[in-house]
């Protein structure tokens, strides 16, 4: 792609150079990321080279800059093709390269081989999509194949057993979804895995989808541009189980939980306040509120493909956590595999150790049945 073709794709000429993009930006301080400076660059000058890796895989994503901006650019976007022209010259670190290859040759990014996709249902009786079941439970990656996650899975399948939901799972068929694929700028191997999804979705006559990865929930009702079957997010569908009484709870947790907002749930979705529903209906539970919260959530910066690399310099998780405690929070949830591991590692390189523990939302109400 030239940088016409990027000019008149991306609106750039629309661009009013105001700079709420990159003063929006929850990377832009840390990183140096001026997502402006990239588009004036390629107005002015037609130039589409790569300055900064730092400052180009900084970028997570998260959709701050599309939502503020005045002239309804979507910022991040230009930058994912600015990635594209990147990896097809081979201009990425070799983690990310890793990563890529992984999910071309397995199915997803971590490395790990398709065949234990499905360790972590060991002891549980999950039954596969084949079996009649009435939804899919797409489980995603990181909770398949992180041990941490894993626990997000479980706990999941188990909210959706005690509530009567009837659903199956793909197993080792399941691939990756392709939302970091995409935010890494490998559009082809993006598409590729729609096309494998979609033959496997089409081959089990897949028509309803529950996946707890709000990575996962956007990619399959945004970007797969199709009409074939409808997807929910687990805070969604918890929500929904929960008020019409088909998941009840036994115990009674004494509590202060306070909720972040994942940028893909959230921001790109609009999902606020089904999550925050499901947390208050728990006994002796009391909801906490950030300051940052909601449309203004922080980034945890794990997404757009941060997860396989390094920026250095301070982590908007050390913050979030930090205030989480200030705010007297115990327990700190949030709806995201990715969250809940930038999280977890805030926890440990802030001494938080033993002050506050990250939990995903399901796994809070599993403690409650």
């Amino acid at each position: 792609m030239n940088a016409q073709e990027l000019i008149q794709k991306h609106k750039l000429l629309e661009c009013i150079h105001c700079g709420i993009c990159t003063g929006s930006c929850p990377v832009s301080r840390n990183a140096g990321l001026n997502i402006r400076k990239y588009m004036r660059e390629v107005v002015a000058h037609g130039d589409v080279t790569v300055h900064s890796q730092n400052e180009l895989w900084s970028c997570t994503t998260c959709a701050t800059c599309g939502i503020r901006c005045p002239k309804e650019i979507i910022p991040y976007e230009f930058l994912i093709d600015i990635r594209s022209l990147a990896v097809e010259k081979g201009q990425v670190a070799a983690t990310i390269r890793d990563a890529l290859e992984s999910t071309f040759k397995n199915g997803n990014p971590w490395e790990r081989i398709r065949s234990k996709r499905s360790e972590w249902t060991q002891g549980l009786e999950i039954k596969h999509i084949s079996q009649g079941a009435e939804m899919l439970y797409f489980v995603g990656c990181t909770p398949a194949y992180d041990p941490r996650a894993q626990k997000i899975a479980r706990s999941l399948a188990e909210c959706l057993g005690k509530a009567n939901v009837d659903f199956g799972i793909l197993g080792v068929e399941e691939n990756c979804c392709g939302s970091e694929i995409y935010g890494m700028g490998e559009k082809g191997l993006f598409e590729f895995l729609v096309e494998e999804n979609m033959k496997i979705f089409r081959k089990h006559h897949i028509e309803r989808i529950v996946t707890g990865c709000p990575h996962a929930f956007h990619t399959f009702k945004n970007r797969y541009d199709q009409t074939d079957f409808e997807v929910q997010h687990h805070t969604q569908l918890l929500s929904k189980v929960i008020e019409e009484g088909k998941l009840t709870f036994s115990k009674e947790l004494k509590k202060q939980v306070i909720y972040h907002d994942p940028c893909f749930l959230g921001k790109q979705n609009g999902v606020y306040d089904e999550p925050r529903k499901a947390i208050e209906s728990i006994p002796g539970v009391k909801l906490l509120e950030f300051d940052r919260t909601r449309e203004r959530s922080l980034c945890c910066e794990g997404g757009g493909g941060r997860m396989w690399i390094d920026i250095t310099g301070p982590r908007l998780a050390e913050n979030r956590v930090r205030n989480a405690t200030k705010y007297g929070a115990e327990i700190l949830v949030t709806a995201c595999p990715f969250c809940l591991s930038t999280f977890e590692d805030a926890v440990k390189t802030t001494g938080l150790e033993g002050k506050i523990q990250i939990m995903d939302l399901a796994e809070l109400l599993s403690l409650a049945l």
